[in-house]
Order: structure tokens, then sequence, then C-alpha cells
């Protein structure tokens, strides 16, 4: 029998680091559900300590989620530890996973301890996460670059006082295929005690090697893998966790694992992550890039309508795309959206949110010729972002006028705390004039770090998505819209991500605290 590899998935963790990812509870939620449903192993749903808003994320995800694993991050420090033991109270099975950093860069310059106090500090947070479950994570931080020794020592003392997974982190993304690998052979075989944890692999991609160096770590002992949706992850990002799981399910001639993953649930969770948080999957990325199942070249046609495996190594149905796809349009009834949606894995908790989902689909068709499952998770999920903001600031009106030779100007009336205002500007292009209409109004001070647009499908009565990233005093907030028309939604999007600034509830951005 191959050996089962563990899943554990941090994109509500170390996926919220990249700048700009940062999801409310609602959508912490959501994705873990999607989790859940692919039958990921453990979720990771945030480091509880960093605020209020995350302690309370990650209980309200221990309170739904019954068949996954619910982990909260922790740093050796009490606090951090109460607080990770508090916020997974509630969940069927839950995982405390504290670490704190083990080279010799972190330990002199940021810890400013010695090896014996970190060894000792280990051993104690271990412990202190007991009290709370058996089913603690000890991860050495920065372990690419620590030293084998020292690194055999901590583990053995971690595992000693009870720790039931050792994640070995390659933190900074230094490591290489063949000496990550050696690694995880080294510890397994060195370390007396090794084979009462389970070793794990997380990988951050800064040279683009997270993936390979994951898999050189299975192949040399890990049996868990951390990785996220897409990628995601501060810097470079991490694993890929659709990359890892297709590449060990595709190879099952090669490695001695599988893993328990529902794999057509792959793209569901992939755009998911990607609309709640506003980035874009680039076409090319593999398994869930719109071009990752599409071939252009007359040979590679030629091959695959002969025999799809000449060009295919994979079925893109085995991993959510579907080449039957129900095209509704403004003629389709409720039954029809609903069971389409269903089928998409899109439910809503009350008949009411199912309503409101079919009226904006009614206003779409009556847009748009034909409505295809791209547009219909970009619908439900723009009908999400207005139901779970704080909409402190609502879009009214909006009018443009651009002609070749003149400059672009905007009409924009907002509703600000019920008040309705309006305001006009010129600017290099329509999208400028409206974000600078928006201002005159709104006076955010904030500053503009990111504006993307993609088309949700193809033609030019395509439904598009805008992703808008603001600044203000240190703090980034991501703001999401989609419209047939891209002003519109650019000046969706623009709105609710200063309605995220407006609601104070919202946490400081996790990047700004230490983590692995």
């Amino acid at each position: 029998m191959k050996d089962h590899l563990i899943i554990f998935d941090t994109t509500l963790r170390d996926g919220e680091q990249s700048p700009g990812a940062s999801m409310t509870k609602e959508e912490k939620v959501r994705i873990a559900k999607q989790l859940e449903k692919m039958r990921v192993d453990v979720i990771e749903a945030g480091f509880p300590a960093a605020s209020e808003g995350d302690f309370d994320s990650v209980q309200a995800v221990a309170k739904v989620i019954k068949d996954s694993t619910v982990c909260g991050l922790a740093r050796a420090v009490e606090h951090d530890i109460v607080k990770a033991g508090l916020a997974i109270a509630p969940a069927n099975s839950g995982r405390i996973h504290t670490f704190i950093a083990t080279s010799p860069i972190h330990m002199e310059m940021k810890l400013r301890m010695t090896p014996d106090q970190v060894v000792e500090r280990a051993v104690w947070a271990v412990k202190r996460a007991r009290d709370f479950t058996d089913n603690v994570e000890f991860s050495p931080e920065d372990a690419g670059r620590s030293e084998l020794d020292f690194l055999c020592r901590v583990i053995e003392a971690a595992i000693d006082a009870g720790a039931t997974t050792i994640n070995i982190p390659d933190t900074v993304g230094y490591n290489v295929p063949e000496q990550f690998g050696y690694l995880f052979k080294q510890l397994l075989e060195r370390i007396p005690n090794a084979d009462k944890a389970v070793f794990s692999a997380h990988c951050h991609n800064d040279l683009g090697l997270a993936v390979a160096n994951s898999l050189a770590a299975v192949t040399h002992g890990a049996r868990q893998v951390e990785c996220t949706i897409n990628g995601l992850g501060e810097r470079a990002g991490n694993t890929a966790l659709e990359e890892l799981v297709m590449a060990v399910r595709t190879r099952q001639d090669y490695f001695a694992v599988d893993t328990r993953i529902h794999t057509p649930e792959i793209l569901t969770a992939s755009r998911l992550v990607s609309n709640i948080t506003g980035f874009s999957v680039q076409p090319n990325k593999a398994i869930v890039g719109a071009n990752a199942f599409a071939h252009e070249s007359g040979i590679h046609q030629d091959g695959v309508l002969k025999h799809r495996e000449t060009y295919e190594i994979m079925r893109a149905e085995d991993v959510g795309w579907s080449t039957n796809k129900m095209v509704l349009g403004k003629h389709s009834g409720r039954n029809a959206f609903k069971t389409r949606l269903q089928e998409l894995g899109i439910e809503f908790e009350t008949e009411q949110q199912l309503n409101d989902a079919f009226v904006r689909f009614k206003e779409l068709a009556d847009r748009k010729h034909e409505i295809y499952d791209e547009d219909l998770q970009a619908l439900v999920t723009d009908a999400n972002i207005e139901r779970v903001e704080n909409e402190s600031i609502r879009l009214v009106a909006l009018k443009v006028a651009a002609e070749m030779g003149e400059q672009p100007s905007a009409t924009v009336t907002l509703s600000l705390e019920g008040q309705e205002l309006t305001a006009s500007a010129v600017g290099s292009g329509v999208v400028d004039a409206t974000f600078k209409a928006i201002e005159q109004i709104v006076n955010s001070q904030t500053s503009l770090e990111l504006y993307s647009v993609s088309n949700v499908t193809n033609g030019t009565d395509s439904l598009g998505e805008t992703s808008v990233r603001l600044e203000k005093g240190g703090r980034i907030v991501n703001g999401q819209g989609s419209d047939t028309d891209i002003v519109t939604a650019s000046a969706k999007a623009y709105i609710n991500a200063l309605n995220k600034f407006s609601d104070a509830a919202i946490k400081a951005h996790p990047q700004r605290q230490e983590t692995v």
C-alpha cells in the first residue's frame, strides 16, 4: 500500500501574508469549507495572536469544519500558545503549530538567544501546547540554513517533549532539491526518536523551487507537505497545492505515497481564492491556468485528437475543468440557476441570499447573451463581497466620457453614510478619472499600489474582474469588482477596498508579524 501523504494547507495563514491578500472572517470560512470539501487533511486557519480579528477567524473556522484538522500558529511564547489553544478549542480535531528559529543568523540577530536557550524554549513551547491538544507541530524556523547537528538536537528534544509533527521550513526559499531531500534523509537517520513523529516540508518559492523541493523531501521520507492554493504566499509564494498533489497523483509509478485530495475540486478552490484575494492566476500556470490544457500548435492538436495521451499527462476533468458546460441565458429559470451553482459547489446559507444572486444573474443575462460557469462564480463572489463588507460607501451612478483628442472625464455619485454626493474629474483615462472623482468625495488619502483587469470568459461581452490594492499608513487592502463594463467594475473594486479601510474590525496585515 502507498503511504498517506498529509496535505497541510496554509492558504489562510501563510497565503494571507501576501501583501493585499488579507481576508475577512467570512472569506476565510468560505475558503476553509472548500478546502474541507477537497479533503485537505489540515487547515492552518491563521495566527490567533496576531489580532483579535485573526483569533475570531480561526475560531470561526474551528466551529464549522468537521472533517479536517484545524490548526493555529503560535510563536514559542505564552501569549501566542494560549491564544492558539483557545481559538482551536471548538474544533473536532485541533492542532497547535509552534515555532522558533534555529539558524545561526536568526538566533543571533533576531532572537538574541544562545542555542541552549533555543532548545529550552522549544521544549517549553511544545509542552505548553500539549496543555491544549495532543496534536502539536513544531517547526525549527529557517531549518534550511540551520546547522545539522543543532537541528538534530532541537528536533529530538521537541519530539521527547510531545511534538507529533516536525516541520522543516525552507523559510527563505534558499534550498535546492538534492540538498533539501538529503536534509530529510539525514534527519530521519540521525534522530533516535524520528519514528515517533511525522516529518513535514514547508517550502517557499523564492527561486521557483518550492514544489521541486517539497517533492524531493517526500522521496526522502517526508509524509506531510505544507502548501497553498495557487502557490499563494509572501514574497514569491509557497508550494502550490495543486501542483504538488497532481505531481504525486500523476507519477504514482515514482512516488511511494498518495494523498486523499478530491482533485475535481481543485479548480473551484483556485478560482475562489483568486476571486477573494484579487490575485489572478497566470494563463500558463500549471493545473489551474486557463491554458493548462489548451493546445494551439497544429501538431499538438492533431496528436490530442488522435490520442489524448500524446500531449496530455492528466485529464482536465480530473482537476475540475469541464468540456461539457451548461450555458445559461436570460430565459433560464431559478431552478436551472440553483442546480448549476450546486454542481459548481456553490451553496447559500439562506434562501434570501439565493434570491439576491438570482436577481443579479438576470441583470447580467440582460447584458450578456451567454453566461458560463466562470461568470456564475464571479457573479456569486461579487454578491458575497457586497454582503459581507461594511458598506459605508456605495456606488450610485457613474458617467464617463472619452473622445479621441479630448481628455477623458468621469462623474461619480456615491452614497456616503446614507448621503448622496457627486463629483467630476478628468484623468489620463476613464478609469483614472473615475478614481479621481471618487477621491474628491471620500478623500481617503490612500495610495494606489496595484490595478489589474482580467476577463472571466472570452468575447467582448465578457464579465470583467478588476482588482485594486490600496495602501495607507503601512496597511494594505485589496478590493475586487466585476461587471460587463470594465469602468464600473473598476469603480466597484476601488470602493470595495475603501470600505475595508472604513471597517475598524479589520486587523493589521499579518505580514507585520514574525512567522515561519
